[in-house]
């Protein structure tokens, strides 16, 4: 299971546009935590202390405890809406999770075998069609990655989710087909065609002294 972040958080009393501009101005950005079967708990975050978590890789897979006046929620981030100028974050919604809580989260994948992979030892190319895969899991389950083996793929092979082992209590989101993640593709060679300088232009001479040729013998006749 990934490392579970902590962020302190302060209720929030008032909702509403006025109220969020309020907290903005004051370095806070408006959250809210909901799901679980409880009521939704408005919060502020300190800017800051989130924007340090929020750009670290996989960070919609990771769990994080909300601690609020010492009272720990442990959610799962779920959306963070963004100012479309200033690119700050403006508002970040946590779902509450607990313990058979079954999530579906997008981990990244992770490649390994590379220097056992004949494909790309013989010059091929990976080709990763998928950077992550949407899992189902519980809230323990989730893994910081699906490492994806190289190992023994030829040149033109396809790596398909059905051949990769996932951890324990973890399913791909999507069963309906054999999903490609990764191929090995032949490299792209581009040729030029060359041309010879001067070889037109040497028939193109010959030509010319030919006729000068003529010319001259129809004047001496």
């Amino acid at each position: 299971m990934s490392d579970i972040m902590v962020l302190s958080a302060t209720a929030r009393d008032r909702v509403g546009k006025g109220a969020a501009r309020s907290a903005r101005r004051a370095g806070l950005i408006p959250a809210v935590i909901y799901g679980d079967k409880q009521s939704p708990v408005t919060i502020n975050l300190n800017d800051r202390a989130f924007t340090r978590y929020l750009h670290e890789p996989g960070f919609f897979a990771k769990l994080v405890d909300v601690e609020i006046d010492s009272v720990k929620h442990r959610v799962l981030p779920r959306d963070v809406q963004f100012h479309p100028v200033s690119d700050r974050a403006e508002h970040v919604d946590f779902l509450r999770v607990s313990a058979s809580t079954v999530l579906s989260v997008e981990v990244p994948v992770e490649f390994t075998g590379e220097e056992e992979c004949p494909g790309l030892r013989q010059g091929g190319v990976l080709n990763v069609v998928r950077y992550t895969i949407e899992i189902n899991c519980t809230p323990d389950k989730i893994p910081a990655s699906i490492e994806v083996s190289l190992a023994g793929a030829e040149m033109g092979d396809s790596i398909h989710i059905t051949s990769v082992p996932l951890p324990d209590g973890v399913t791909p989101a999507i069963t309906d087909r054999d999903f490609t993640i990764a191929t090995i593709a032949s490299p792209t060679v581009t040729t030029e065609e060359t041309t010879v300088d001067g070889a037109d232009g040497d028939a193109a001479g010959g030509d010319t002294e030919g006729a000068a040729d003529g010319a001259g013998d129809g004047e001496s006749a």
